[in-house]
């Protein structure tokens, strides 16, 4: 797969070609990166790319002839790489919420992106309805410009690349399921008189599925409530989530071992241990 950016700060992006998982799927050669600074693209001696908005107000604009060059630039040389144009996404704090919904879609259609990251005030927006055909956000928060959701994109969706990955690892995470995670313990089994919960010690693989499941459901429930909702909109709960999920709702910390928090549970586990 490949990305094109166009940035103001392409060095930025070695945090996502030199280190971790994206730089071994780089050398594996799963993907590939290419940068263009809209500065490039400008005709006079300040390589200006911003100016005073109109209607006045606070900050600068980026305009839209450096980003609509830079773009063109990008999208022909994916072209020349052989690549179908791909899709020209721009990270904003005024976009759609960048979900593993999206990132998996993007994975999967492979190809190449072409991403814009925004600086300033904002991107003039004739540019975004001329060149643009997703607008998307990290989140419901601003950031200084679009390099760190940029690379929030590309290392989600270069995890979800086959080979990136082992199977397992990318089909257990949080939403992968559509619900978030179930919590994590690893040697030793007793840290500062913490123990790990039961289950997990049982050696009773559907036990530990189990519990996995039924963690994941009280921590979506409890966080993100919106998730649950979602699941269930698309058939993903069976009987014995929503069993489950209507105990937790009630409190009843008897239908299930899950129903405890994971550090209630560890303490259990620890008193179990001593014994």
């Amino acid at each position: 797969m490949r990305f094109d950016v166009v940035t103001l700060f392409p060095e930025m992006f070695a945090a996502v070609t030199d280190h971790g998982i994206t730089r071994r799927a780089r050398e594996l050669g799963l993907w590939r990166l290419a940068t263009w600074n809209p500065r490039d693209f400008t005709h006079d001696r300040h390589r200006t790319v911003d100016d005073r908005p109109f209607g006045g107000g606070p900050g600068m604009v980026l305009m839209a002839e450096p980003l609509a060059a830079a773009v063109e630039g990008a999208r022909a040389a994916q072209r020349g790489a052989g690549c179908a144009a791909g899709r020209v996404v721009a990270l904003s704090a005024g976009g759609a919420l960048l979900t593993d919904e999206r990132v998996r879609a993007w994975a999967e259609k492979g190809g190449a992106m072409v991403l814009v990251c925004g600086r300033y005030e904002g991107i003039d927006q004739r540019f975004l309805d001329a060149c643009v055909d997703e607008d998307v956000s990290a989140g419901d928060f601003v950031l200084s410009g679009g390099e760190i959701a940029a690379m929030a994109v590309i290392d989600a969706v270069v995890r979800r690349l086959p080979g990136a990955l082992k199977i397992e690892s990318a089909s257990d995470e949080s939403f992968a399921t559509g619900l978030l995670d179930a919590p994590h313990f690893t040697r030793p089994e007793t840290w500062r008189g913490c123990g790990v919960p039961a289950p997990l010690l049982s050696g009773h693989h559907a036990q530990i599925g189990r519990w996995r499941r039924e963690q994941a459901l009280a921590r979506t429930a409890r966080e993100r409530p919106d998730l649950i909702a979602s699941a269930r909109a698309h058939g993903r709960l069976d009987e014995d989530d929503e069993k489950f999920l209507r105990g937790f709702a009630r409190g009843a910390g008897s239908d299930s071992p899950a129903l405890t928090n994971p550090s209630s549970a560890a303490a259990t586990s620890a008193e179990h241990a001593a014994q």
